[in-house]
C-alpha cells in the first residue's frame, strides 16, 4: 500500500490525536514501522480491548496490533506452538464465556453481549477470524484445535 502524499510523521500524529482517548483502556501507540513491504502504524493493547474502535488502516497506512499483556490468561497459554494455535477462535469463545463480567467492566460497557465481546477482543471481527482459523486448519497453516 502506498502512503498518501503526507509525511508519515504527520499521519502518526493525526492518529495519536484521534485515538488518544483509548489510552485509558491500555492502548499504546508504538510508532511507525515497516512490515512485509508496507508501512504500518504499530500499536499494542491488553487482551481485553475493544478493537472495533480502531480502523484497519489510517490515511492509507495499515494498523498492526499486538497484545502487550505479560501474563496471558489460562485460555491462551500454550505449551507447544507447533501443535497449538494461541489465537484459535475456540480459545476466544472459552475466554469470553469464563470472563464475561471482567470484560464488561474493563470495556466499561455492562450491556455487552457475548457476540459483541467476541468481536471486541478478537481483532474486531470474530466471524472473520473464525473463518480464517477454519481455513488455516484445513490447509495446514495452523494446527487443528484440540481442547486439552
Amino acid at each position: 500500500m502506498r502512503i498518501p502524499n503526507i509525511p508519515p510523521e504527520k499521519i502518526l500524529n493525526s492518529f495519536r490525536s484521534q485515538y488518544s482517548y483509548l489510552k485509558k483502556f491500555g492502548l499504546k501507540i508504538d510508532g511507525l514501522g515497516y512490515l512485509m513491504g508496507e508501512n504500518v502504524i504499530s500499536i499494542s493493547h491488553p487482551l481485553i480491548f475493544d478493537m472495533r474502535k480502531l480502523p484497519k488502516e489510517f490515511k492509507g497506512i495499515v494498523i498492526r496490533s499486538g497484545i502487550h499483556d505479560i501474563e496471558l490468561y489460562d485460555e491462551f497459554k500454550i505449551s507447544n506452538n507447533q501443535k497449538e494455535y494461541i489465537w484459535a477462535y475456540q480459545r476466544f469463545e472459552l475466554f469470553v464465556d469464563k470472563h464475561v463480567d471482567e470484560i464488561r467492566i474493563k470495556l466499561e460497557n455492562p450491556e455487552l453481549t457475548r457476540s459483541e465481546m467476541l468481536d471486541a477482543i478478537c481483532f474486531g471481527n470474530f466471524a472473520e477470524h473464525k473463518w480464517r482459523c477454519i481455513e488455516g486448519e484445513t490447509t495446514g497453516r495452523i494446527p487443528k484445535w484440540e481442547k486439552s
